[in-house]
């Protein structure tokens, strides 16, 4: 009975809160067309102009203009006290979390946290370097130890490279493994699948 009740929370769990995002999107866009007149308010209207202004600016800043509009835009926002150091640790974690030809958060590894008999999924994220290497003893690099279910938030320290082990499994394969509190391990049939290695 108990195997059952697990399975069938395995296949409506997911799918709820996939329909629950869904539906807090929607109602939550479709709230921007309130400033509209009533005849355009669309179910749903709100999604799809979010989708066509988010893909418009990807195709606008891909050409030359685009790209010093972009360049224009970062530089006054970054000239604005207070709001330029958010938009700017911000953006940083943005480019690196979605940019497909950056070098971080490219390599999976293991540390231990939080005490030595512990392993820990870990990112490298950059590799000591500058005033921080002259007062570390050895090659140390930078980690990400994300937390879980939620792997935006989590804690950075650098690490000796030598106490650190390096996994051959994709970002998006940890991610997953850690989100799912280890239940999709990096060698499960849903890991293996999602791996676009």
């Amino acid at each position: 009975m108990k195997k059952y009740l697990l399975t069938g929370l395995l296949v409506w769990v997911p799918l709820g809160i996939t329909i629950w995002v869904l539906k807090l999107t929607i109602s939550t866009m479709d709230q921007s067309l309130l400033l509209l007149p009533e005849a355009w308010r669309i179910h749903g209207l709100g999604v799809i102009l979010t989708v066509a202004i988010v893909l418009g600016t990807g195709l606008l800043t891909r050409n030359v203009f685009g790209q010093r509009l972009l360049g224009y835009w970062d530089s006054l926002l970054q000239r604005i006290p207070f709001v330029n150091s958010i938009y700017k640790s911000v953006k940083q974690v943005s480019d690196t979390l979605l940019s497909s030809d950056g070098n971080s958060f490219r390599k999976v590894l293991l540390v231990r946290y939080p005490h030595p008999e512990a392993w820990s999924l870990a990112f490298q994220t950059s590799v000591a370097a500058g005033e921080i290497a002259s007062h570390m003893d050895g090659e140390y690099v930078g980690v990400f130890i994300p937390t879980t279910p939620s792997p935006v938030n989590g804690f950075y320290f650098y690490v000796r490279k030598a106490d650190t082990i390096e996994l051959d499994i994709s970002v998006d394969v940890a991610l997953k493994s850690i989100i799912s509190m280890g239940v999709v391990a990096p060698n499960s049939p849903a890991a293996l699948n999602s791996d676009p290695k």
